[in-house]
């Protein structure tokens, strides 16, 4: 009895020693989900791109829709869909982006490639203000989709075009980040003149302690690019006095930039910019066919008639919107 005594007590004190010795399953990890999706809103004083206003200087709403898929940590396939309102010489009132593309990121590098293609629908031919030497005010003429304005420009009712695009950003440290950014389209605005647009970009975020424990971050950023053209088709040809680029005109190339701040709060952000570019108001109305260009002052080679547009001049920007994606806010 007393040997049964003492074993007992032997497996009392050594049991514990020897459960903790034996190996523990580590609880299985959490199946991967490749698929996300990412959504949003914004509204803005003013829908500027690339330096030049895409709503007349006034109020714009956009929303975007944008299924991923992730094959890894590193790598994203995405498509997606986004639009804006904005306010066109030809009547077209919004603007329809269509875009996929691939997201590789290696190390401090994230990089992006695809294929933007921006939709116009809506355009039609402005039939309610006179054009002189136009017979019955502004027409279509028939086969060719012609916008007239009464300021003597023109703009076809259909100006849908794509563009490919690469884009390289990298992470100095925690704050800091910069990147460099290429687009080309082989028919800018179906104008029949190829464009190139490249910029760089820099963006400092500040510690999330600047504001305590508000939640409140803050950014401040900038780009600055160049927006380079080809030659039109014969539709925006100037049969000027001189008798020049009848054939088409040479858009005109041109620099834009802007630098802002931003503060983000959740799924919010606020950002307060300057945009400019260096375009004159004559070439600039040559670029926009803008329907409120006036004046007779602003004589370019390829803008004879002297109207000037201040669609691509300086402007201030307050956009307030709202990102989200569904892996992370819909949980």
């Amino acid at each position: 009895m007393k040997k049964l005594v003492g074993f007992a007590t032997l497996l009392a004190m050594t049991g514990p020693a020897l459960a903790a010795d034996l190996p523990v399953k580590a609880p299985a990890p959490a199946p991967f989900d490749p698929w996300d999706v990412a959504f949003g809103g914004a509204v803005m004083n003013d829908y500027i791109f690339r330096g030049v206003t895409q709503s007349n200087h006034q109020p714009s709403v956009a929303a975007y829709f944008e299924p991923r898929y992730n094959i890894n940590k590193d790598l994203q396939l995405y498509v997606g869909s986004s639009s804006e309102s904005i306010s066109f010489a030809n009547r077209a009132a919004a603007e329809v982006d269509v875009y996929g593309g691939i997201r590789p990121i290696f190390g401090a590098f994230a990089l992006d490639f695809g294929v933007w293609g921006y939709l116009y629908p809506g355009g039609s031919c402005a039939d309610n203000v006179l054009t002189a030497g136009v017979p019955g005010g502004n027409v279509c003429a028939v086969g060719t989709g012609t916008v007239f304005l009464g300021n003597g420009n023109v703009m076809k009712k259909d100006v849908s075009f794509f563009e490919a695009y690469g884009k390289a950003n990298y992470t100095l440290n925690d704050n800091w980040q910069v990147g460099i950014n290429e687009y080309y389209s082989p028919n800018f605005l179906n104008s029949g003149a190829w464009g190139n647009y490249a910029s760089i970009t820099g963006r400092y975020t500040a510690p999330s302690t600047t504001f305590g424990k508000s939640g409140v971050g803050m950014y401040v950023s900038g780009e600055f690019g160049r927006q380079w053209f080809g030659t039109t088709d014969a539709f925006y040809g100037v049969d000027s006095v001189l008798g020049h680029f009848a054939a088409g005109i040479p858009y005109p190339s041109y620099n834009t930039w802007n630098v802002g701040i931003g503060f983000t709060y959740k799924t919010f952000t606020l950002d307060i910019r300057y945009s400019d570019s260096d375009l004159s108001k004559g070439n600039c109305n040559a670029f926009t066919s803008a329907f409120n260009a006036a004046g007779t002052a602003n004589v370019t080679p390829i803008n004879p008639g002297g109207a000037g547009s201040n669609w691509c001049g300086a402007a201030g920007i307050v956009k307030l919107s709202a990102d989200l994606t569904a892996m992370t806010n819909l949980k």
